[in-house]
């Protein structure tokens, strides 16, 4: 359905693996380096996906690209209050972000960028998260049996804590496990 475009995916994401693969295109892995993930403080919260999926775009050389293969860069946060919750750092920065987030909304972004050896298109994809009240012995059993430390905002609504802590989702459920995939299909028919 992709008109036999190959898509090069750069993430270490194993979600975002299953979810491109899933598309049913075709699928390569390629691994990016020392991709300085660091942002600007005064940019807005829900522009830094999109800033640092241009950054992974960026560390990859396109002019390598074929005239059938998309590079496909991205990444997620979870935000807070105004705050960016990327991925802890530590099992108690986990138990801590997931201790914030108890009882309140939060904002899933994903920032994801497409490129050819053309062009390049950038977009991004919002997705409202409302916990439930979690109990510390909750947060722990959680941080202490799924290691969620290369998860933004330190869960993964695809494991034990979404069927429990989630109560409701409004917007992309893909999103928020890592790649907003109808917006992300519909940029690729464009393509």
């Amino acid at each position: 359905m992709l008109n036999d475009k190959k898509l090069l995916l750069a993430s270490a994401s194993p979600r975002r693996r299953e979810l491109l693969a899933s598309l049913d295109a075709d699928t390569k892995i390629v691994e990016l380096h020392d991709v300085d993930e660091s942002y600007p403080t005064d940019l807005p919260a829900e522009s830094v996906p999109q800033y640092i999926a241009a950054k992974k775009r960026d560390a990859y050389d396109c002019s390598k690209l074929a005239d059938d293969e998309v590079l496909v860069t991205a990444d997620t946060i979870v935000i807070l209050d105004g705050h960016v919750l990327g991925k802890p750092h530590s099992e108690e920065e986990a138990r801590r972000m997931l201790h914030m987030m108890s009882g309140a909304t939060h904002k899933v972004v994903t920032g994801v960028t497409l490129t050819t050896r053309d062009k390049s298109v950038a977009f991004s994809d919002v997705t409202f998260v409302k916990f439930a009240e979690l109990t510390p012995s909750e947060i722990d059993y959680y941080v202490d049996r799924y290691r969620p430390l290369d998860k933004a905002g330190a869960y993964g609504i695809q494991e034990w804590i979404g069927y429990i802590a989630i109560e409701r989702i409004e917007g992309c459920y893909y999103n928020v496990m890592g790649l907003p995939l109808n917006k992300l299909y519909q940029h690729l028919k464009e393509l």
